[in-house]
């Protein structure tokens, strides 16, 4: 059987302080019950520096400047202590800082709704000119407003846009009286489109994929885009290709909450595994919902609020070009509508079920990605250490089978497991986090394979308790890419033909 691969990967994150206040929803929510709490007070005096979040050992692992290997190695908590000679740049994306942003918002917005101060604009467009993928935008930020003009559209109801605390910018509502078109929820489209964008630039920059090549584009982000006829219409996927420039490429958006990002890289598999498309890219941008999420528990704590950014990645699935890792697609985990939300069924069925009707065991995996929270993050809001729980969880699995000596449970967790390295983004964490390193590792010859499993909370939409989860491993390609039962698909072709052409003689005499 020849399966699919991944060539690369791609990941970005986007330091958005101004946006925890504004836009963030434990903050907003805050300002509609308790406008003069003391809370909101705090938060400006406890949003951490440009250079803090740059010099984040997770956040230098997201965008590939540090392996998780390394991450390990540096004694938690990692907060307070930047890592020496940190790269806003490395080799899987980059940490943008929230003024760029603004101004690949105004870019990414196609219905004239972002409004950017002049000042600001040109500066932001100085700035795109040194970018390493949005040189070539810096053309397309239009010139900006007066001050004056933004001020009187925030005073009519527009979202407004701050740097420092500072307006430099507002997002206006695209209709008068839809709730589903308001300037809340536009700007959180942007927001996922813009940061969705740019990981799919930076995709195209890492894999040298010719955008022409890429035919599908599986958006899998958590913003349902539409208008009150129609509240989750879609399509953010080719919204994000328009402006990223795959022009060959058609698209949809999929969402299952966290599970979203997984059942969509399996898809993908199966499109280019069935001779549909022979390229197809997976992508997601950040969650503005998500900016300081735990930030009230961070700040009670004596934390920085640690949710500051936005997250984004992009994976490309190809063809078996006969070198990089290949997706089992016969190895794929379901959690059934039948197996129920208990913990332990849940990764039975997602790990042990799949690995022993392949003949395989727990420990035949040299890694698992389930969801990967930074756990600085997690932790003081009483979720604890979430990777850490998920390896004690497959673990045990693997002593209750007999393939593991309890005593060996502990090195088990560090032998197969990552720390959490990923931004608390909903859909960002949950598994797709491993597949940079996880490639990477495989072509060097430190992994043999990897597991994606991700899981989500269908309960979240008040429709279902139920629970969901999808996981598929990543292993070593052997360079094996024949055709089924010795048959290749020109050979088919030919065959198909000559039944043609004697169908069509028959029907002339």
């Amino acid at each position: 059987m020849s399966f699919p691969v991944i060539k690369n990967a791609a990941y970005i994150l986007v330091n958005t302080p101004d946006m925890i206040i504004h836009n963030g929803t434990t903050a907003t929510a805050e300002k509609e019950s308790n406008p003069d709490s003391e809370y909101l007070k705090s938060i400006p005096s406890n949003l951490r520096s440009f250079e803090d979040v740059v010099g984040y050992a997770p956040n230098q692992t997201y965008i590939g400047a540090m392996t998780p290997e390394e991450l390990a190695a540096i004694p938690r908590p990692w907060n307070g202590v930047n890592v020496e000679g940190a790269q806003r740049f490395a080799k899987f994306g980059e940490i943008m800082p929230q003024d760029e942003f603004y101004g690949l918002m105004k870019v990414s917005d196609v219905f004239d709704l972002v409004l950017l101060e002049k000042d600001f604009t040109e500066a932001v467009r100085a700035k795109f000119a040194a970018h390493p993928v949005l040189s070539m935008k810096a053309d397309a930020l239009k010139a900006g407003e007066e001050l004056s003009v933004i001020e009187g559209f925030v005073a009519a109801g527009a979202e407004g846009l701050y740097e420092g605390g500072k307006l430099v910018g507002c997002v206006k509502k695209a209709h008068e009286h839809d709730k589903n078109l308001t300037s809340h929820i536009m700007l959180e489209n942007l927001a996922v489109k813009a940061s969705g964008v740019l990981a799919l630039m930076h995709l195209v920059k890492n894999s040298g994929v010719d955008v022409n090549d890429v035919q599908y584009l599986i958006e899998c982000s958590e913003e349902a885009i539409g208008d009150m006829n129609q509240r989750g219409g879609g399509n953010i996927a080719k919204a994000c290709g328009e402006i990223a420039g795959i022009k060959g490429a058609t698209g949809i958006d999929m969402r299952g909450f966290c599970a979203g990002p997984s059942h969509s890289v399996v898809t993908a598999a199966a499109l280019v595994q069935s001779g549909v498309f022979k390229n197809v890219i997976v992508f997601a941008g950040g969650a503005t919902a998500k900016l300081g999420m735990n930030g009230k528990d961070h700040v009670k704590k004596g934390l920085p609020v640690l949710e500051d950014c936005l997250g984004g990645f992009a994976i490309l699935i190809s063809e078996n070009d006969g070198v990089s890792p290949v997706l089992r697609t016969d190895v794929v985990g379901r959690h059934t509508i039948g197996h129920g939300a208990a913990p332990q069924a849940v990764i039975e069925a997602l790990v042990s079920e799949p690995l022993a009707k392949n003949g395989m065991k727990i420990t035949d995996v040299d890694k698992f990605a389930p969801e990967m929270q930074t756990p600085d993050i997690t932790e003081p809001a009483g979720a604890g250490d979430v990777p850490t729980q998920n390896y004690k969880m497959i673990g045990a699995l693997a002593v209750k089978s007999g393939q593991l000596d309890r005593k060996e449970l502990p090195a088990f967790v560090t032998a197969h497991g990552y720390p959490g390295y990923a931004p608390t983004q909903g859909h960002i964490p949950s598994g797709v986090p491993i597949v940079g390193h996880g490639v990477n590792h495989i072509m060097d010859g430190t992994l043999k394979n990897f597991m994606i499993i991700g899981k989500g909370s269908l309960f979240l939409g008040r429709m279902t308790n139920l629970f969901d989860g999808i996981s598929i491993l990543v292993e070593k390609n052997t360079g094996v890419t024949a055709e089924p039962a010795g048959v290749s698909k020109e050979e088919i072709k030919n065959m198909i033909a000559d039944e043609m052409k004697k169908f069509a003689e028959s029907m002339l005499k």
